[in-house]
């Protein structure tokens, strides 16, 4: 028997995540001792705030969080995220309508579970983050991609939308802002996609993760508002999941805290899958994301600041680059230029054709790492967080900027 036969074809269709593959190379590299500058992962370089920090020490001492608590969430968490969901999203939920997950990946795991039956398909805005295909396809759907590139702002419109839609169309996922590419939906963009999935009974499912972090024209302005899909439609309420979580906006990616937020109904039944598949999240850290959501916001704006000065840097360097075209990103931490423009040329005796093969000469010769557009849909584009030090990110634009001369 081989060891393909001994997984299931469920298991074995799924693919690794690309963005942490390649982040993992990088580092295995820098342990060797290699000077790599890795821009894979989407991951803030800061520390968890002190008073987030703080809670959880505290958390840990109490034996209250030494026990089992419910499935779906800590009350007082739950109540937090509802009020933060109010603010943010405009959605007058309710506690009873939030599930606290392990993370913002298990969260979109849950939300296609509950969703989809097998057949059913999801319209997926293209690009789009690694892992949406795969929890898809485990709750048996088809992807079904729509494709906007660089010359459209990576904004898909209705015309596209509808191109796509089927008789056995049920959901569209929603991002914005969006990884990989930053791009954010304007308020009367969202309202007109809205407006279409409510006229054709379409589920949406709208990942807002990076909900509070866009950037201004002005560095000193006031950022824009990621407007959510609930609240420039809210007769859409009761067919929508939204998923969010504190791991971005508050530098927490290891606390691995998220949650979900829909029609009662919905999240009961996603709320019975947890309970079977991990019971609650970790009490420390559903304390420490209460903090983080109640308590200063201070540290997030200054976090927000930086990442903004290191969108300008990096926008403008790449842009040096013949052959990149790099799109400005409005939120998120991600810049994903169209490198169209240098492939088929020759670099360093290689002459890559797609953008596979040019992240592996930029880190073999450059010791950069980028995630390639195969990643996330169509090759020739390439994906750089700038959630790394001032530093190092302009370190490594700078040593690109020399291979590509």
């Amino acid at each position: 028997m081989t060891d393909q036969r001994r997984l299931s074809a469920r298991i074995s269709a799924i693919a690794e995540s690309a963005t942490l593959k390649v982040d993992a190379k990088a580092k295995s590299l820098q342990a060797e001792g290699r000077p790599v500058i890795s821009y894979a992962a989407g991951e803030p370089d800061f520390p968890t705030p002190e008073h987030i920090v703080e809670a959880a020490l505290e958390a840990v001492r109490d034996p209250r969080n030494h026990r089992y608590t419910p499935a779906a969430g800590l009350p007082v968490l739950r109540e937090a995220i509802a009020e933060k969901t109010r603010r943010d999203s405009g959605l007058d939920a309710d506690a009873s309508q939030v599930v606290v997950t392990n993370g913002g990946k298990q969260a979109v795991y849950q939300a296609f579970q509950v969703l989809l039956d097998e057949g059913d398909e999801v319209l997926v805005p293209t690009p789009y983050w690694t892992t949406y295909p795969e929890a898809i396809k485990l709750a048996g759907g088809v992807q079904v991609d729509v494709f906007a590139g660089s010359d459209q702002g990576y904004l898909v419109t209705v015309e596209q939308l509808e191109a796509a839609r089927t008789e056995r169309t049920k959901v569209l996922l929603f991002v914005s802002p969006s990884n990989p590419t930053g791009a954010v939906y304007a308020p009367e963009q969202v309202a007109a996609i809205g407006e279409w999935a409510l006229e054709h009974g379409i589920w949406i499912v709208a990942d807002e993760i990076y909900q509070n972090l866009t950037y201004a024209e002005d560095p000193e302005g006031v950022p824009p508002r990621a407007v959510s899909i609930v609240e420039a439609v809210p007769a859409l309420a009761d067919r929508a999941i939204l998923v969010n979580g504190v791991a971005k906006s508050y530098a927490m990616t290891g606390w691995r805290l998220g949650w979900m937020v829909g029609p009662a109904d919905v999240m009961k039944g996603a709320a019975n899958l947890q309970s079977h598949l991990t019971s609650n999240v970790s009490n420390i850290s559903q304390r420490a994301a209460l903090a983080a959501l109640t308590g200063p916001q201070e540290p997030v704006e200054r976090m927000r600041r930086a990442f903004d000065r290191r969108r300008r840097t990096i926008v403008a360097e790449l842009s040096k680059i013949d052959g990149m075209n790099v799109p400005v990103p409005q939120g998120a931490f991600y810049v994903y230029p169209d490198v169209s423009g240098l492939l088929g040329r020759e670099w360093a005796g290689t002459t890559p054709t797609t953008s596979l093969e040019l992240a592996d000469l930029m880190l073999e010769h450059a010791e950069v790492a980028a995630v390639p557009g195969e990643a996330f849909g169509p090759s020739g584009f390439l994906r750089f967080s700038y959630a790394l030090g001032d530093e190092p990110l302009l370190e490594g634009v700078q040593r690109l900027q020399r291979l590509f001369a």
